[in-house]
């Protein structure tokens, strides 16, 4: 196919396969890799921090979209619900990595049951020195989410910015 010839229209008849091949002549996809070169760094075959043996446990991880960077110094109040309010369980500040030093919860102290996560958006801007209005949009946020079995490990990234958040159960 001519490098000139290739338009949209022109690509969606050949599939995505074939304009891969197209834009790139001579490139193909390997079904079999190469054996691995010890010379040289390969994929990932086990993840960077074994989890292995860990047991139940809550983790947090504070990204930090404005910035690019990690939400080092993020106050988070944790809570579970009882009965029609939320009772405080600990009050945490993410680290430089924006990961908490110790799971929020984990093994016997992880039950199932619905839990907020208040975090200190407000305050963590201002002391980032981020030109912001005051009040900010954000100040307190809560994360609300639910645990149903306290055997299995739960991870919550929160992805943020002084405008908007959100959040997922990771791996």
């Amino acid at each position: 196919m001519d490098r000139q010839a290739l338009t949209r229209r022109s690509l969606v008849g050949v599939g995505l396969g074939g304009a891969a091949m197209a834009a790139a002549p001579g490139v193909l996809a390997q079904a079999n890799p190469p054996p691995a070169d010890p010379a040289r760094p390969g994929t990932l075959t086990t993840a960077p921090v074994s989890q292995a043996g860990l047991g139940p446990r809550l983790t947090l991880h504070a990204i930090d979209n404005f910035h690019g960077t990690p939400g080092a110094g993020m106050v988070c109040d944790l809570s579970i619900r009882e009965g029609d309010t939320y009772r405080p369980i600990k009050t945490v500040t993410t680290a430089a990595n924006g990961r908490t030093p110790e799971p929020l919860l984990s093994e016997d102290a992880l039950r199932v049951g619905h839990y907020e996560l208040l975090l200190h958006f407000e305050e963590y801007f201002a002391r980032t020195g981020a030109s912001l209005p005051s009040p900010n949009f954000l100040g307190l946020v809560p994360v609300r989410f639910v645990i149903r079995d306290a055997s299995q490990r739960y991870h919550l990234p929160v992805l943020f910015t002084p405008w908007g958040y959100s959040y997922y159960r990771g791996s």
